[in-house]
């Protein structure tokens, strides 16, 4: 069972915080033993909209004009981008895309940027801010997945059993957060003692791009590595 987000954030951050949420949108400040860092994050599965998505970028920009190399800590429980008409009219990917830049802002300016997910993480909600991060791990609870196998038997137009049995031998096809360390999207699952695999993380040096490396190393996506390699020396 998961922690409620009260005991999850005490847990992350024994030192003190200083987070509100308002309308399902987590923001604000924390400290550990390393310094301050800067929190934003999503609670109760929720449909990111356009409305959440700037006013996580509103808190990420503040931190970087304030504190250029604080740490930001993203916390994730969503089921998505919201599905709903004003949202698309408005643009609702360029929102997300806005949240993004300020995040690579962010990292270029000095952040370190590590991804908790303790919830859900799904398609749009989790791509425009969550999977931006150096880091990304998660509770052994969490879900993580970019398409439902029903969603994905309707886009690809295969049979919904055909995908299942994919899902049983390919960590691709397969939701669940174990499939997505095995991928090398998620960096580790996070057991025991919370604050000090934060605080690991936040020690730990960005370097780049691994996630298909790490695939290949762990086995759950064996070409993307060699594909991309492939393609950069010019040999595909």
């Amino acid at each position: 069972m998961s922690l409620p987000l009260h005991a999850l954030l005490d847990a992350l951050f024994p030192r003190g915080h200083a987070i509100t949420v308002n309308d399902s949108v987590l923001t604000g400040s924390a400290t550990t033993d390393d310094g301050d860092v800067t929190v934003i994050g999503t609670a109760d599965k929720l449909e990111v909209g356009v409305d959440h998505a700037m006013a996580l970028a509103e808190t990420v920009l503040a931190s970087t004009a304030a504190h250029p190399q604080r740490p930001i800590v993203m916390l994730v429980d969503t089921a998505g981008q919201r599905l709903a008409r004003r949202d698309e009219l408005l643009g609702i990917n360029g929102y997300f895309a806005h949240l993004a830049q300020t995040l690579d802002l962010a990292r270029r300016r000095g952040a370190r940027l590590v991804t908790l997910v303790y919830g859900e993480s799904v398609s749009g909600g989790f791509l425009s801010f969550g999977l931006m991060a150096d880091h990304i791990h998660a509770l052994p609870d969490a879900q993580v997945r970019v398409m439902d196998l029903r969603a994905m038997a309707r886009v690809t137009k295969q049979p919904l059993e055909k995908l299942q049995a994919l899902s049983l031998t390919s960590p691709v096809f397969a939701p669940g957060v174990e499939n997505y360390v095995a991928m090398g999207a998620v960096n580790s699952i996070w057991n025991g003692n919370l604050a000090a695999h934060l605080l690991q993380a936040l020690r730990t040096p960005a370097e780049g791009d691994r996630r298909a490396v790490r695939g290949a190393e762990r086995g759950g996506r064996m070409l993307a590595a060699r594909v991309a390699a492939a393609v950069s020396q010019g040999d595909a």
